[in-house]
């Protein structure tokens, strides 16, 4: 994972913003002395209110499309329990 200072995130936040509205990159992580301290995703299209933001974003985004692809481990049934 690459890094980027946030002295060069001050710099180019617009860059930043503009691949993730385009496309061009999914996330973008921001630090000091080479520690993460911050993402920054695109924005969920759909947003409610009554939910909170961590839950907004995982909910809506694509925070867990990787998920799609693996096997279901649990039926309904067993989740009802």
């Amino acid at each position: 994972m690459n890094i980027i200072s946030t002295t060069k995130a001050r710099e180019d936040l617009g860059k930043y913003i503009n691949a993730l509205n385009s496309g061009d990159a999914e996330a973008f992580v921001f630090g000091r002395r080479g520690h993460e301290e911050a993402v920054l995703i695109k924005f969920p299209k759909q947003y409610k209110k009554s939910l909170s933001d961590i839950t907004n974003v995982n909910s809506y985004s694509k925070s867990f499309d990787f998920l799609n692809d693996e096997p279901d481990l649990y039926s309904k049934k067993d989740i009802i329990k």
